[in-house]
C-alpha cells in the first residue's frame, strides 16, 4: 500500500490541484475586474457547488461500483455500471439546464442581501454568470463521468490529463475573455463563465477519447447500452449520499453568507469566506484526489475480501492526508497576507479591499486550525463510500456543515458580536465530526471488516 496508494493517487492529486488552481485564477481575474464581480460570483458559488455535488457525488458512486465489480472479476457488470453512470450524469445536466433557464434570477434575488452595497449590480452580475454556467453545464457532468471511469481501472494518469486539458483551457481563456485581450470583446463576469464552460467541454472530450482508446476494460459499446434499475440503485446507494453530502456545502455556504451579511462589513466578510474556500481548495483538492484513489483501492480489495489490505489502505491514506493538511496549516499560518493579496482589486485603496485583506489574514489563520482534525473525517468518509456505506459519510457531513457549523457560527456572532469570532465555528464542527467518524468506523470494523 505504501507504493500503491501514491502510484494511483498522485496523478489524481495533481489533476485536482490544477482544478483548484483554475478555480482560484478565475476569482483572481474577476476580483481585479471589479470587487462587485467577486461578490457576485461568491454569492452565486452555492449553485456551482450544487453542480459539483451532483457530478462528483454520482461519480463517487460510479467509481465505487465499478471498482467492486472489477475486484469481483465481473467485467461486463462493470461496463454496465459505466453506461448507467453516464445516464445519471446526463440526467443531472438536464436538471441544471432547467435551473439555468428558469430559476437563476430568483435564486440570485434570494442570495443577494439588501444589506450589501451595490446589491442590484451584484445581483445582475451573478444572474449573468450563473445563467451561463448552468445552461451549458453538460461538460462538467460528462468530464467527471469519464474521469471516474479512468480512475476505477487505475488509469489515473489519463484522468489527470483529462482535467489538465480543461483547466489549462480555462486559465488561458479567462483573462482574454474577462478583459478583452487579443481582439476578444471585454465581457467581464460573462467572459469568466464562458471560459469555464469551454474548459469543461474540452475536458469531457479528452476524457471520452482516452476512455475509448486507452481503457479497454470499460470501452463503451452501443450494443451493450442497457438501463438497468438494479445498477442505477447500486450507484445511487453510494452516489446520492455523496451528492447530498457535497450539496450540504452549498447550504452551508448560503447560511454562512447570511450570517456574515449581517455585519456592517458584510461585503468584505462574504468575499473573505469565498476567498478562503478558493484558497483551501489548494490544500483539500489534492486530499480529495487521494481519496478518489483510496476509494478505488479499498473498493477493489473489499470486493476481493482482502481484509488486511483494506486496513493497510486506510492507515496509509490517513498518513498521506494528515501530511498534506499539516503543510496546508503551515501555509495559512505563515503567509496569510500574501495569500489575501492575490485577490486585491485594481483599486487597492478601496474600503472593501482594505477591509477584506485585514479581515482575511485573521480568518485564514483561525480557520486553518481545523485542518489536522479534518484528516480523520475525510479518511473515514472515503472508507465508508468505498465499502458502500455512503450514508455514514452523509451523516458526518451533515453534522459538520449544518448541525454544528451554522449554529456555532450564529451563536458566536450573537454572543461575541465580531466577525473574527465566527471563524472558530469551523474547528468546533470538525471536532464533532471526527468523533462521529470514529464511532461509525468502529461499527463497520465490528460488523463488516471483521467478517471478511
Amino acid at each position: 500500500m505504501g507504493r500503491l496508494i501514491p502510484k494511483v493517487s498522485i496523478p489524481i492529486m495533481i489533476s485536482m490541484l490544477v482544478q483548484a488552481l483554475y478555480n482560484v485564477v478565475d476569482s483572481i481575474f474577476v476580483a481585479r475586474f471589479d470587487p462587485n464581480a467577486l461578490t457576485a460570483v461568491s454569492l452565486g458559488y452555492p449553485i456551482q457547488m450544487l453542480m459539483i455535488a451532483g457530478s462528483v457525488g454520482m461519480g463517487v458512486g460510479i467509481n465505487s461500483l465499478i471498482s467492486r465489480k472489477l475486484g469481483e472479476k465481473r467485467r461486463e457488470e462493470a461496463r454496465q455500471a459505466a453506461w448507467n453512470g453516464l445516464v445519471i450524469e446526463v440526467a443531472c445536466f438536464l436538471l441544471f439546464f432547467l435551473i439555468g433557464q428558469f430559476l437563476v434570477g430568483p435564486f440570485m434575488g434570494l442570495l443577494v442581501s439588501p444589506n450589501l452595497q451595490d446589491a442590484d449590480i451584484i445581483r445582475d452580475m451573478g444572474t449573468r454568470y450563473l445563467g451561463l454556467v448552468t445552461t451549458f453545464s453538460l461538460g462538467i457532468f460528462l468530464s467527471v463521468n469519464f474521469e471516474r471511469m479512468l480512475q476505477a481501472t487505475g488509469n489515473t494518469t489519463l484522468s489527470m490529463l483529462t482535467q489538465l486539458a480543461g483547466a489549462v483551457t480555462n486559465i488561458i481563456l479567462d483573462p482574454i475573455m474577462i478583459f478583452g485581450l487579443l481582439g476578444c470583446p471585454k465581457m467581464g463576469v460573462a467572459g469568466a463563465a464562458i471560459a469555464t464552460v469551454i474548459g469543461q467541454h474540452v475536458s469531457a472530450l479528452v476524457g471520452f477519447l482516452f476512455n475509448q482508446k486507452k481503457n479497454a476494460e470499460l470501452k463503451l459499446e452501443t450494443r451493450e447500452f442497457d438501463v438497468r434499475w438494479p445498477v442505477l440503485k447500486d450507484i445511487f446507494a453510494v452516489g446520492l449520499p455523496s451528492s447530498v453530502m457535497q450539496a450540504i456545502g452549498s447550504v452551508m455556504n448560503v447560511g454562512m453568507n447570511g450570517i456574515l451579511s449581517g455585519f456592517a462589513e458584510g461585503n468584505a466578510a462574504v468575499n473573505v469566506l469565498n476567498v478562503y474556500f478558493k484558497l483551501q481548495s489548494f490544500v483539500f483538492m489534492p486530499v480529495f484526489g487521494l481519496g478518489s484513489g483510496m476509494i478505488a483501492i479499498i473498493g477493489y480489495n473489499f470486493g476481493a475480501r482482502l481484509k488486511e489490505r483494506v486496513y493497510s489502505a486506510i492507515k496509509t491514506a490517513w498518513l498521506w492526508i494528515i501530511t498534506i493538511l499539516f503543510l496546508g496549516l503551515l501555509l495559512f499560518q505563515i503567509f496569510p497576507g500574501q495569500l489575501m493579496s492575490l485577490f486585491e482589486s485594481g483599486d487597492s485603496a478601496s474600503e472593501i479591499t482594505r477591509a477584506m485583506t485585514r479581515m482575511g489574514i485573521t480568518a485564514l489563520r483561525t480557520i486553518s486550525w481545523h485542518f489536522l482534525v479534518a484528516s480523520i473525517g475525510i479518511t473515514l468518509s472515503n472508507f465508508f463510500q468505498a465499502i458502500g456505506k455512503g450514508t455514514y459519510s452523509l451523516l458526518i457531513s451533515l453534522s459538520r456543515q449544518l448541525f454544528v457549523l451554522l449554529p456555532a457560527a450564529w451563536l458566536l456572532k450573537e454572543v461575541v458580536g465580531k466577525v473574527d469570532a465566527v471563524w472558530w465555528a469551523f474547528l468546533i464542527a470538525e471536532i464533532v465530526s471526527a468523533v462521529l467518524s470514529l464511532v461509525f468506523y468502529r461499527k463497520c470494523d465490528r460488523e463488516v471488516l471483521s467478517k471478511l
